[in-house]
């Protein structure tokens, strides 16, 4: 069978953007056992709660949910594990740096498959106040109204 390529998108965390503002981004690879694999090709996999810590020089996601495969017997994986990232070590020595400021955090943003792996994108986010997501909020809808126009005008409307 040949290898797929692209990217297939299996999760995104969209309440990571609203939460979160968002810096540098880096791509992770996930270390994962065979029952994860099949479960995230069949397109589950949840990352509401999920963030990212570095321990001892390593890069763990944590709370992030890749439920049962079904298909399975009793060998199967522990939903809510914790899951090794693989990342070199010029960009977690830099990752720990940038997350040495108060009220940073690694959030996972996404994980898809990029040429047949499992991929994760992770994020250093700076918590949002509640001005800033109702600031947010706004300029999105702005943004959506002024597109609206837009494409009416070309319409002739």
């Amino acid at each position: 069978m040949p290898r797929e390529r692209g990217e297939k998108v299996v999760a995104r965390n969209k309440k990571a953007l609203h939460d979160y503002t968002i810096g540098d981004r880096v791509e992770a690879g996930l270390v994962l056992v065979g029952t994860e694999v099949k479960s995230l090709r069949n397109g589950k996999a949840t990352l509401t709660d999920a963030y990212a810590t570095i321990d001892g020089g390593e890069v763990w996601l944590r709370g992030a949910s890749i439920p049962e495969y079904e298909m399975t017997t009793w060998h199967n994986h522990a939903a809510k594990r914790n899951r090794k990232l693989l990342l070199h070590r010029k960009q977690i020595d830099k990752l720990s740096r940038q997350l040495e400021g108060s009220g940073r955090t690694l959030v996972p943003l996404s994980i898809y498959f990029h040429d047949g792996y499992a991929k994760v994108e992770l994020a250093v986010g700076t918590g949002k106040r509640e001005w800033d997501k109702r600031a947010t909020i706004a300029e999105r809808d702005a943004r959506r109204d002024v597109e609206r126009e837009m494409a009416d005008r070309r319409k002739g409307r």
